[in-house]
């Protein structure tokens, strides 16, 4: 996918053959904001898009939406292009097959909590009954039950990215979009909608990408990365993968500072096999070390690692955990 903003951008990319280098762009007067973008994203993980503003992710995710119209390239979602539908299919898609989160809460102030929740199934021309009773369901869902009846400006601000949430999620969306939602929360609050957005994923299972410029929100939130710069994708891959084997300079740098013991997971560190003795409990081996190194810490016996059919495939204890911690023996 190329997402290019300046004079006659199709004729530019067919100018270069399709490869035009960052020289190109300046003589061209051009910017290329999304450059040869290849992303694969699987049903049911929290593909996150990362990068420092300016780096192309949010014009990448609004071309992924058709929010924005790409210069060239493929969309392809349910064995279809969106960019060759057309306007009437592509709203319809849209409304019953996307769900789509900005940092700003965009709420309608004459509206009631309820109301808003509701709103895209009034548009969808749902009768009032059946789309209230979906909302009041997506209401208790994200915590605010009780609370349908008030308007946007009795909430606080964590509450009203809730409603916008439940907005977002009450027709039902296959796939869901998420662009910064949490930036213009307070610290504390974030973390609250962090953990929220956890809980909610793990009831509702959806395919999500997710977009943010803070690394530690995208270690904690994705199945994977991808992070951007300068309209191109340095690299897309685990959290763990990324700040431990970065495929670029750019990579290398943006990771540096990162602490292990928030990526590397228990399975990456674990004795394999099973113990034949005691142990001190179970773990789930995608937990990270800085998940459970307290528990670990607190424990005169190792606990055993579990795999996601929850067998045990390993064993980890406190000294493990302290390698990871003060980088003794991971390269």
């Amino acid at each position: 996918m190329w997402k290019i903003y300046g004079p006659q951008p199709k004729a530019f990319l067919e100018q270069h053959n399709g490869a035009p280098t960052s020289d190109d762009f300046e003589k061209a007067h051009s910017v290329g904001a999304v450059r040869d973008a290849n992303v694969q994203i699987y049903e049911g993980e929290i593909f996150v898009i990362m990068g420092l503003s300016g780096s192309g992710k949010s014009t990448l995710v609004r071309c992924l939406s058709r929010l924005v119209e790409s210069t060239a390239g493929e969309i392809n979602f349910e064995g279809r292009d969106l960019l060759t539908m057309g306007d009437a299919e592509l709203i319809d898609v849209r409304r019953k097959k996307m769900g789509m989160v900005f940092q700003h809460f965009a709420l309608l102030p004459h509206l009631t909590v309820l109301q808003n929740a509701a709103f895209p199934l009034e548009i969808q021309g749902v009768s009032r009954k059946d789309r209230e009773d979906r909302a009041r369901q997506m209401i208790e869902t994200v915590g605010l039950k009780g609370r349908e009846d008030h308007y946007p400006r009795q909430l606080s601000g964590g509450q009203q990215q809730r409603v916008g949430i439940a907005r977002s999620l009450v027709a039902d969306p296959d796939l869901w979009f998420l662009d910064e939602p949490f930036s213009a929360l307070d610290p504390l609050i974030r973390r609250e909608m962090q953990d929220e957005f956890l809980r909610l994923q793990s009831l509702l299972h959806k395919t999500i990408v997710f977009i943010t410029h803070d690394f530690d929100e995208a270690i904690r939130l994705a199945d994977r990365i991808a992070v951007m710069k300068d309209g191109c994708i340095e690299q897309i891959d685990t959290p763990e993968n990324l700040v431990m084997n970065p495929a670029t300079p750019y990579v290398q740098e943006f990771t540096r500072h990162i602490p292990r013991a928030k990526v590397m997971r228990l399975e990456s560190i674990m004795s394999p096999g099973v113990p034949d003795g005691e142990y001190a409990g179970d773990l789930p081996g995608h937990l990270t070390v800085a998940d459970t190194v307290h528990q670990l810490d607190e424990a005169s016996l190792p606990f055993r690692v579990l795999n996601e059919d929850q067998a045990p495939i390993g064993t980890i204890d406190a000294r493990a955990a302290i390698d990871v911690m003060i980088g003794r023996g991971v390269e």
